[in-house]
């Protein structure tokens, strides 16, 4: 039974155009020779709509749920999932299931924005700003809920919306700034329990990597190695990567994942152990 199961996911989830559906491929050819492993492909890429988050959640809905089944079956046969990913809304499909077979899992959530909107508080109607609220029960996407957002820490934030905010304060959901010792905040506020690792590209400095969006003063590729280093010093049960985009701009040049790959090693080799 292998270690790892590996997904790339190439189905709709929010885009605004469909330079992630590259990055999720490029990066899951990379993961497959560093992890030994042949990836599972879930759907096919079909044309964006970039529209408004009702229409898009409608039109991926049977593609996010084909996810979630490819990730509870790895886990189901205990293996720990990798997946290389488009958008951060793909996120309402995979937490539910990791916290349905890890109930006490602690999500870190790598990313500038909290994604914590809802229906109610979207200002733009983006269905991947809502990923987070979704899958930890604020809103309902439809593909279930879990984990709480009590067990959510956010790393790297640093653009949040006011009605983020009062999320936040409610919940006093815990954010580690990368104005600090990253590494050993992570370590205080994981606090020993397993840890499953979302990672929004969009956490770096804006010139490391092509994301959809773009956020000053975000993290090095160094200082992410190192938070991901402290994590796998505990229990790490699985690991995805989104919103890496495969070239800086439409018909641009391909750029490697590599910066991506050398950041989340650490995290490779302890899922991969």
């Amino acid at each position: 039974m292998a270690a790892v199961a590996l997904t790339v996911y190439q189905g709709l989830a929010g885009d605004h155009n469909g330079r992630a559906l590259v990055g999720a491929r490029a990066l899951g050819a990379r993961l497959e020779a560093r992890l030994g492993v042949t990836a599972t492909v879930v759907s096919e890429p079909a044309p964006v709509l970039d529209t408004h988050w009702d229409v898009e959640l409608a039109s991926a809905l049977g593609e996010l749920r084909l996810l979630a089944a490819t990730i509870d079956t790895a886990l189901a046969q205990g293996a720990r999932p990798v997946s290389a990913l488009t958008r951060c809304a793909t996120a309402m499909a995979t937490l539910p299931v990791v916290a349905r077979h890890h109930p006490d899992v602690c999500v870190v959530w790598f990313d500038a924005h909290t994604d914590l909107n809802t229906p109610l508080t979207t200002p733009t109607g983006y269905l991947g700003g809502m990923a987070l609220a979704g899958a930890a029960g604020l809103w309902n996407t439809q593909l279930g809920s879990g984990p709480t957002i009590s067990q959510v820490i956010l790393v790297g934030t640093r653009e949040v919306d006011p009605t983020e905010q009062a999320v936040i304060d409610a919940h006093h959901i815990p954010i580690v700034s990368v104005d600090g010792d990253v590494a050993t905040a992570l370590v205080h506020a994981i606090a020993g329990r397993p840890v499953y690792v979302h990672l929004d590209c969009d956490v770096l400095d804006p010139d490391i990597v092509p994301t959809d969006y773009a956020a000053d003063r975000g993290m090095t590729i160094s200082e992410l190695r190192a938070a991901c280093a402290a994590i796998a010093q505990g229990t790490v049960v699985g690991l995805e990567v989104a919103e890496l985009e495969g070239a800086w701009h439409d018909g641009g040049s391909l750029v490697p994942p590599d910066p991506i790959l050398e950041a989340i090693e650490p995290l490779l080799a302890r899922l991969a152990g």
